[in-house]
C-alpha cells in the first residue's frame, strides 16, 4: 500500500476488490475448492441472487473485521471470508433444516485452528466472514413461509450490511481521530 490509498483515505472499494486477490496459488486452490465443495449446494438451496448476496456480504464482513481489528499498515486479500462464510451459510442451513451438522462444525474448527495458528494467516477475515455468514443465513432461511417472507429476507440482508458498514465506520473514524 501507498501512503493515502488505505481505506480510511476514502479507497472502501478495497474492501470489496481485495475478496478477489490472493497471496500464492495455494491461497486461491484452497479457496476454490471450498467454492467448488459448498457453492453449488448452497446456490441450489437458497437460489442465485440469495446465493450471491450471501458471498458478497460475507466477503465484505471478513474485510471489514480484518479492517477493524487489524493493524493499519497490514496487507490481506483473499476471499477466505466469503468461503468462511460459506461455511457458516452450510452450517445454518443444515442446522434450519434439522439435519447434522457434525461435519462442517468439524471442516470450522478446523479451519479455525489453521486460521489461529497458522502465522500469516488473517483470521480475522475469516472470522468476519464467519459472522457475516451466519448472519444472512439466518436472514435468508429463518422467516416464516408467506407473503413477508421476501420483505423480511431482504431487511436482514440490509441490516447486516448496515452492520458491516456500521464497523468500517467506526474503524475509519478511529483511524483518522
Amino acid at each position: 500500500d501507498k501512503p493515502g490509498q488505505r481505506p480510511y483515505h476514502g479507497y472502501y472499494y478495497r474492501l470489496l476488490t481485495s475478496t478477489s486477490l490472493h497471496f500464492g496459488l495455494l491461497h486461491i486452490a484452497l479457496n476454490m475448492y471450498c467454492l467448488f465443495l459448498l457453492g453449488p449446494a448452497l446456490e441450489q438451496a437458497l437460489g442465485r441472487l440469495r446465493f450471491g448476496v450471501l458471498y458478497l456480504l460475507s466477503g465484505l464482513a471478513g474485510s471489514a473485521l480484518s479492517y477493524a481489528l487489524g493493524p493499519a499498515n497490514e496487507m490481506a486479500a483473499g476471499a477466505s471470508g466469503a468461503v468462511f462464510g460459506l461455511f457458516a451459510a452450510y452450517y445454518v442451513l443444515e442446522r434450519r433444516r434439522g439435519n447434522d451438522a457434525t461435519q462442517i462444525t468439524a471442516t470450522i474448527a478446523i479451519n479455525l485452528f489453521f486460521s489461529f495458528s497458522v502465522p500469516g494467516i488473517d483470521w480475522r477475515g475469516h472470522v468476519g466472514g464467519l459472522i457475516g455468514g451466519a448472519l444472512v443465513t439466518a436472514a435468508l432461511v429463518y422467516p416464516p413461509l408467506g407473503r413477508q417472507r421476501a420483505l423480511l429476507q431482504a431487511l436482514g440482508c440490509v441490516g447486516t450490511a448496515v452492520l458491516i458498514g456500521a464497523v468500517v465506520v467506526a474503524r475509519t473514524a478511529q483511524l483518522t481521530a
